[in-house]
C-alpha cells in the first residue's frame, strides 16, 4: 500500500503531519515542544520535566483528577517524556477517540492550571529519579558518558541534578512554559486511520490562533570531549564509549548503521559473538547509532568483573577497530535483513509512524519515503560500507568508566598488534602480548594471523609515538637489543 503523508504548517509555526492508514483502526498522536533540558538554565536542572510533569496535572476545564479520568475514559495509552531539545506528549487509542483526545491536550497545552500545590509531589517524583540513578549502574554511566562527550548543553540529563530541582519554585515553571511551550517550532504527528481535511480543521481551530514567541535556541559550549572513571562499590565494572560518525543527513548515513550493525545487530554480531561468546568477559554488550540534528556518533556499553575489565575494554576497542579490515557480504546481509525487519515492523504501527514522521521532520526538515529507507538499505554493500569506515573510522573515543578500579583508557590502534616495539631508540624488554598472554617472539606471527595485520617488530621510532604504546612486562625473558 503506498504511503500517504500529508503536511502543513499553520501561520503560527506549528506543522501538522498526518500519515494515513486505512488498514488499521487506531490512531497515535505526537507532540514534539521545543523545550527540552538543553533549554534550562544552569542553575535550574530538571525545570523542564518539572513542567512537563505540570502540564497534565490540569487543565481547562479539568482538575488533576478530572482531566485524567477524561484520558482514561478514551482509552488512551499516553507518555510523556523530556528529551535534550523536545518536549514529547502523546499517545494511541482507537481512532475514533481521536478528535476529543486532541481536544483535551489542546487544553493542557494552551490552558494548564500549573498548581502550585502540585509542585511538590512533582518535585519528589523527579527526585527519586535522579536517587535511582544509584540502582541502576548501566544507566548512570551512559548518563555520566553522554555528559562528557556531548557539547553542554547537549549532553544533560533530563532528570536534571538534585540541586536544581529542589530549588525549582512555581514561577519559575510557569516562566518556562509561558516562554517554551508555544506554537513556533511545534511539531504534531499523527498516523492511523484519519483523515487529513478533518484534522486539519480541527487542530486549525485548536491550535491555529495559539500566538507564537520568539525563543533563543541553545547554542552549544566548545568544549572538547574527556573521558574519566567514576569511583562507586560495584560488582562489575560499567563501560560506556562514544565516538563521533556522521549526521543523520550525511549520505554515508546508511553506510555507517550498516557498520554497527555489523559489530552489534543480533546475536550474530562481532562484538557478541568475539566478546561475549567466544571469551566470557561480559554477559551485556552492544553499541548502536545515536542521532542529533547536525550530528551523529556511534555508542556503545559493556559491563564485567573487575579483574577481567581492562581485558574486556580492550577487546571491545579490538572489535571497533577491526572493522576497517573488512567486513563480509554474510555479515552484511544479516544486518540489512534485520534493518528491513525493523522497517516493515515501522510499517504497521501507529506509534512507529507518528514518532518515526515527527522525528525525520525535525531532524530533516522532510519526511523520507518508507520505500527511500529500504533502496538506502538494499543497496548497501560491503565495499559501500569500507569506503564510510576509511573516511570515517572508530577513533577519537570517549570512555567513561564506573566501579571500583580505574582502567587504561589510553588504547590506541597499536595496541592490539605485538607490543614488543622500540620507542625513539630505548632499548626495551621483551614483553607478553596483552592478548595471548605469551612472550612475544619475531613478527608475533600468531597474533598476526588472527588480525590479519602487519605486526612485526621494528626498531625505527614511527611506528608509534612513545605515550602511546602499552604493554605488560615479562621480567623473566629480558634483552640487551632493540626489539
Amino acid at each position: 500500500m503506498p504511503q500517504e503523508v500529508h503536511i502543513h504548517t499553520y501561520s503560527n509555526g506549528l506543522t501538522l503531519l498526518v500519515e494515513a492508514m486505512p488498514h488499521v483502526r487506531s490512531a497515535a498522536f505526537s507532540f514534539s515542544i521545543r523545550g527540552g533540558c538543553a533549554y534550562e538554565a544552569n542553575d535550574q536542572r530538571g525545570l523542564a520535566g518539572i513542567t512537563l510533569d505540570l502540564l497534565t496535572r490540569g487543565a481547562g476545564s479539568r482538575g488533576n483528577r478530572g482531566l485524567n479520568d477524561a484520558l482514561d475514559a478514551l482509552g488512551l495509552d499516553r507518555s510523556e517524556s523530556t528529551g535534550v531539545m523536545l518536549l514529547y506528549l502523546g499517545g494511541s487509542t482507537l481512532s475514533r477517540n481521536l478528535a476529543p483526545a486532541l481536544d483535551l491536550y489542546a487544553d493542557m497545552l494552551r490552558r494548564p492550571h500549573l498548581p502550585e500545590e502540585e509542585l511538590e509531589p512533582a518535585r519528589l517524583l523527579a527526585l527519586q529519579d535522579i536517587q535511582g540513578l544509584e540502582d541502576e549502574p548501566q544507566t548512570k554511566v551512559m548518563v555520566e558518558m553522554r555528559k562528557r562527550y556531548y557539547p553542554d548543553p547537549l549532553g544533560r540529563d533530563h532528570r536534571g541534578t538534585e540541586a536544581g530541582v529542589k530549588s525549582a519554585a512555581i514561577d519559575q515553571v510557569r516562566q518556562f512554559y509561558e516562554r517554551y511551550v508555544q506554537p513556533k517550532g511545534l511539531i504534531l504527528s499523527i498516523a492511523g486511520d484519519v483523515d487529513f481535511a478533518t484534522l486539519k480543521d480541527q487542530v486549525g481551530r485548536l491550535l491555529g490562533d495559539w500566538p507564537a514567541k520568539p525563543a533563543p535556541e541553545p547554542k552549544p559550549s566548545p568544549d572538547e570531549p574527556r573521558g574519566g572513571h567514576i569511583e562507586q562499590e560495584l560488582d562489575q565494572t560499567q563501560i560506556a564509549l562514544a565516538y563521533p560518525s556522521v549526521p543523520m543527513d550525511h549520505a554515508e548515513f546508511y553506510a555507517a548503521r550498516g557498520a554497527v550493525g555489523v559489530l552489534s545487530e543480533g546475536m550474530s554480531s562481532r562484538l557478541f559473538t568475539e566478546v561475549r561468546e567466544k571469551h566470557g568477559l561480559c554477559y551485556a554488550i552492544g553499541a548502536r547509532f545515536e542521532a542529533m540534528r547536525g550530528r551523529g556518533s556511534v555508542v556503545g556499553y559493556t559491563a564485567g568483573r573487575p579483574e577481567k575489565a581492562q581485558e574486556l575494554l580492550e577487546r571491545t576497542l579490538h572489535e571497533f577497530r577491526r572493522l576497517a579490515d573488512g567486513i563480509d557480504d554474510e555479515e552484511l546481509q544479516r544486518v540489512k535483513a534485520g534493518l528491513k525487519a525493523s522497517l516493515i515492523m515501522r510499517q504497521e504501527s501507529t506509534s512507529a509512524r507518528a514518532s518515526g514522521n515527527s522525528s525525520d521532520w525535525y531532524m530533516l526538515g522532510r519526511i523520507r519515503p518508507l520505500e527511500e529507507i529500504q533502496s538506502a538499505v538494499d543497496s548497501l554493500t560491503p565495499a559501500k560500507v569500507m569506503d564510510h569506515l576509511r573516511r570515517t573510522p572508530p577513533k577519537d573515543f570517549t570512555i567513561v568508566t564506573l566501579g571500583t578500579r580505574e582502567l587504561d583508557t589510553q588504547i590506541n590502534e597499536y595496541s592490539d598488534l605485538c607490543l614488543s616495539v622500540s620507542i625513539r631508540g630505548q632499548l626495551l624488554e621483551k614483553y607478553t602480548c596483552r592478548f595471548t598472554r605469551t612472550p612475544c617472539r619475531m613478527g608475533c606471527k600468531s597474533w598476526a594471523r588472527r588480525t590479519q595485520r602487519h605486526c612485526q617488530r621494528r626498531s625505527d621510532s614511527s611506528f608509534a609515538p612513545a605515550h602511546a604504546m602499552k604493554w605488560t612486562a615479562n621480567p623473566a625473558s629480558r634483552t640487551s637489543s632493540n626489539t
